[in-house]
């Protein structure tokens, strides 16, 4: 990957997928879902933010944690 624009838009839907899991948790937990499924959600929105950090840390030449 070459300039800026092609790194950013290459994590875009890594992005959008966190964002979306982000909607879904704040939505069960206003419907009062059960605790269970609230739960799965937000780990699931942290986990995907967790990938967009460590993408944007490697494409932008930060210090990242070794892949697993």
């Amino acid at each position: 990957m070459g300039n800026l624009r092609e790194k950013i838009e290459a994590g875009e839907p890594l992005m959008q997928q966190a964002i979306e899991a982000l909607r879904r948790y704040h939505e069960a937990k206003a419907a009062e879902s059960p605790p269970d499924e609230v739960e799965r959600l937000k780990m699931l929105a942290e986990s995907l933010f967790q990938a967009v950090s460590e993408y944007q840390l490697r494409a932008f030449g930060g210090p990242a944690r070794p892949l697993q």
